[in-house]
């Protein structure tokens, strides 16, 4: 007779209550988020789509069958010299159409409002390739320095400390480029606009350094060491081997983590709302003032009308940069895993 030691599983689970609780309740709260986040972009679109699918300006024009002044205290409107409501909502009579949403000109407060979006969609690109240019060299060789060469002394302390940025708040870098980055770079170049493109570029590069650093040591750290022991049984220096050994496995990672720098770059709203000079205009030069498309949305939501063409266009803007950070992350998933990993792997 088999003892109970001997004898085979069975394949049967036993009835732990515990662990069925805990199973559901983890399936439970991921669901929720899922549900949660959903929820979120269900909202946004819906807002952002009453541009093309309601007329922007039927409530107003319902509030203005009246034929009444707008008055301040005793006096009417009119005497200051102000249109009539009637008279100023005909000129928002038109919607929007995909021509006015390209349009170089973003002029949303004015008797004549223009909702053109191509350069508040430039600036944040402007500032993104201004912040990774800035940020990814500086990150990358940090990483290689701190997995391949540093002692384990410098590395203690390195990693945590550039780890250290991803918890400074943004409005904290942004006051200090406002103060002190906008100072000394326009007393070394000597442009004309203190707070411009290239001064948030090379704030919002302090905010992407960690994430780039984080992922790329970790990258670097996870090369099998039987690779590096045959580069260097092979002959191969410690730099050759990062060079044409760690790094070229390591690419994968390190493209990922460039991709999510540019991911928070082009979300990041304090910092660029500080720095960039909030002038939307549409221009090459870097050291032009600039509006990004975040902070847009972070300076006029609080003040718009509910329901009004601005409030739509500022969700339009919401989606937009929904669309990109989501093209961003299927790019990651696509070509870094599927291809990449394939390629480096020797598949």
């Amino acid at each position: 007779m088999a003892t109970p030691a001997t004898q085979p599983w069975s394949g049967k689970k036993k009835n732990r209550p515990m662990e069925f609780i805990g199973e559901r309740v983890v399936a439970g709260v991921a669901m929720f988020s899922l549900v949660f986040i959903a929820l979120i972009f269900i909202f946004v679109f819906r807002e952002a789509a009453g541009i093309f699918l309601d007329d922007p300006g039927a409530k107003i024009r319902q509030k203005a069958s009246s034929n009444e002044y707008e008055t301040y205290g005793d006096d009417a409107v009119s005497t200051l010299g102000v249109a009539p409501v009637e008279q100023r909502v005909e000129q928002e009579e038109e919607s929007l159409t995909v021509g006015d949403l390209l349009a170089p000109a973003w002029f949303p407060v004015s008797n004549f409002p223009k909702y053109g979006l191509l350069p508040l969609i430039w600036a944040s690109i402007k500032v993104a390739i201004i912040a990774i240019l800035l940020g990814a060299p500086i990150a990358i060789l940090a990483a290689i320095y701190t997995s391949m060469f540093a002692p384990g002394w410098a590395k203690e302390w390195l990693k945590p400390g550039i780890e250290m940025l991803a918890g400074f708040p943004s409005v904290v870098i942004g006051f200090f480029a406002l103060i002190v980055m906008a100072t000394i770079f326009q007393n070394i170049f000597g442009y004309q606009y203190r707070l411009n493109a290239f001064v948030g570029g090379a704030a919002l590069s302090l905010a992407v350094i960690p994430v780039i650093f984080t992922i790329s040591d970790d990258s670097l750290t996870a090369v099998p060491k039987s690779l590096i022991e045959a580069s260097l049984a092979l002959g191969a220096s410690k730099w050759e081997t990062v060079f044409f050994v760690i790094l070229p496995a390591a690419l994968p990672g390190i493209f990922a983590s460039v991709l999510l720098g540019v991911g928070r770059a082009m979300g990041e709203t304090m910092i660029v709302l500080m720095a960039t000079g909030n002038s939307a205009i549409l221009t090459l030069s870097p050291f032009d003032s600039v509006r990004t498309m975040a902070a847009t949305i972070g300076a006029e939501m609080a003040e718009v009308v509910f329901g009004d063409t601005h409030y739509s266009v500022l969700f339009l803007i919401g989606v937009i940069l929904f669309v990109f950070s989501f093209s961003l992350c299927f790019v990651a998933e696509v070509f870094v895993r599927n291809r990449l990993m394939k390629r480096f792997r020797g598949a």
